[in-house]
Formats: C-alpha cells, structure tokens, sequence
C-alpha cells in the first residue's frame, strides 16, 4: 500500500496512490507499508539506487542501517511496539530526500498511525522531510518513556508479590518477561540515539534552529532515560534473586520438617527393630506386659528426642 501525504497551500492531504498514479506535487512523505513487487517497481522509477529489500531493513550492522547515497539518506530504525504484555522492535527504512520522506515497512507500526492521525487533525505543522522525520522521532522517544514507565509500575507489583510462596511462578514469569521487555527498550533507545547522531552529522549546518534544537532536546533525553534502564535491569536482577532464595528458603523449610521427623522417629526405628528379632534369648517376649512397654518407650524416645530438638531451638 502507498500512502503520500501531501502538503500544499499549508494544508497538508493524505491520499492513497497505486502503480499508475504519479507522486503527487507538494509531497511530502510517502510510506509504502508492505510493498508488493509491482510497487517497488514503481518506486524505483522514482530512485536512482537500489532499494533496501526486508533483509537489508533488519540488518544489524552500522553500515547496513545509516549510509548515503544518491538518493539521500537512508536510516534503518527500530521502533518498539507494545503486544500484549510483551514489547517487540520493529524495523523501519527511512529515505531522506531533499524533495520528501520515504519509509518502507513490512509491519504495523502504531507511531506511525499516531503520526498519520497528528497530521490529518492538524495538530503537527511540517512542512520539510527533515522536520517530519523528527516528529515521528519525537513520537518514538516519548514512547519510549512511556514504556519505561510501564515496567515501572508493574516491577512495584512484582516486588510485593516476591515474598507470596503461592505466587513464585507468576513472578518469576513477570520478572523474565518484564526484563526482555526493557532489554528491547534499552536497544531502541540507542538505536535511536545513532539514528540521531547520525542524521545530526549528515545535516549539519543544514537544519533549521527550530529542528536542530529538536534534535539536541531528543538527545539529552534519550541520555536521561539511559540510567533509568541501567536502574530497572539492576532492580530486575534484585528481584530475581530475592525470589530465588525465597524460594530455596520455603524448600529448605520442608526439607527441614522431613529431616526432623525422620529424626524424631529413628529411636523407635530402634526399638522395634531390636524387639523385631528373633533370637530364643529374649526374655521380654515372655512378659505379660512386654507389648505395651515396647510401645512406650518408642513413644517416649520420640517425645524426648522431640522436645531435645526445641529447647535448642532446632525447630
């Protein structure tokens, strides 16, 4: 699907285009969103380099995601995006050309159609790629933040639930969940922070004070919400090692209750297996009243040996 918003007589329009519509005069961003062959194709009579195909968008080196070219500049960056519970990072191409914006995506992308809302209700003024391009960036760091806030909030929960042997499972669950998500935002934010730096250098002298200030604000908080991370990774590793030795404690408990009784029953283990054997010379198995000794001394040894153990605090 091509989508060209289009900004002419300080309005800006969104329209659908297909392979027989030329790019509309004015425009300024055109976001391909799962492109098919035929639309490549028609992309590429608007280019002059070969595009970026869905395996050079998730390349991981730096070389794969910022370069230049005849075209402009191009950014690969990753965009977190919430599912559920979990976080997931999704790879955008980015294209900066002097005339618009280019972006080529294979997934749903919610910055985007928060992005696409701003702009059809009027709320961003743009009127140049690069200042869209930061925008959306802009968009990206509160998300960001937001995000941070999130894994906040449910480690206060989790921290009250550490100590509930009823609830260890969900908790560890929590906690291992909770620290992929955070590793995804981490990874995000410096993406960000080298997409930046990067634009920042292939720009340079060539933004508006309005955008490079923009810029530099984006910057300064992505460094601020570095720590924030550091801090949640360090206060996961804490929790995760506080309900592990909760729950080798509640293990050691029961352990402990099976040694004790195991304990407390081996003196009758003791007599009974002596009265058990069958030696001609025992005179208490002639006694009248052998039986019921026997069983009293097995009751009092595991009394004794009981209360031995709770005057030194053993149990």
């Amino acid at each position: 699907m091509i989508t060209a918003y289009v900004f002419q007589a300080n309005k800006l329009s969104i329209v659908e285009l297909n392979i027989r519509d030329s790019v509309p005069e004015g425009t300024l961003w055109l976001d391909l969103y799962k492109p098919e062959d035929d639309e490549r194709e028609w992309l590429r009579g608007y280019s002059v380099e070969e595009l970026p195909d869905e395996e050079d968008i998730n390349e991981i080196e730096a070389s794969a995601r910022f370069y230049q070219n005849k075209d402009g500049l191009h950014i690969n960056s990753l965009f977190p995006q919430r599912v559920g519970q979990d976080v997931k990072g999704v790879n955008v191409s980015f294209n900066l050309r002097p005339q618009f914006l280019v972006t080529l995506r294979e997934d749903d992308v919610g910055l985007i159609r928060l992005l696409r809302n701003y702009l059809r209700l009027g709320r961003l003024e743009v009127q140049t790629p690069q200042a869209l391009f930061l925008e959306l960036f802009n968009l990206k760091v509160d998300y960001l933040s937001d995000l941070i806030e999130d894994v906040y909030s449910v480690l206060d929960s989790v921290g009250e639930q550490v100590f509930e042997s009823s609830e260890l499972d969900d908790v560890f669950k929590l906690i291992t969940l909770q620290e992929d998500s955070n590793g995804k935002i981490r990874l995000s934010l410096l993406d960000t922070q080298r997409s930046l730096r990067y634009m920042q250098r292939y720009y340079r002298g060539k933004l508006t004070d309005e955008d490079l200030k923009d810029l530099r604000e984006m910057l300064s908080d992505i460094e601020s919400l570095m720590p924030h991370s550091q801090f949640i990774f360090d206060k996961l590793n804490f929790l995760l090692d506080a309900a592990m030795g909760f729950s080798g404690l509640q293990q050691n408990k029961i352990i402990k209750i099976f040694s004790v009784a195991a304990v407390i029953f081996l003196p009758p283990t003791v007599i009974a297996s002596a009265y058990g054997m069958n030696f001609a010379n025992m005179p208490e198995l002639e006694w009248q009243w052998g039986y019921p000794m026997a069983i009293m001394m097995m009751i009092g040894s595991a009394a004794s040996t009981y209360f031995f153990f709770k005057r030194k605090g053993w149990l």
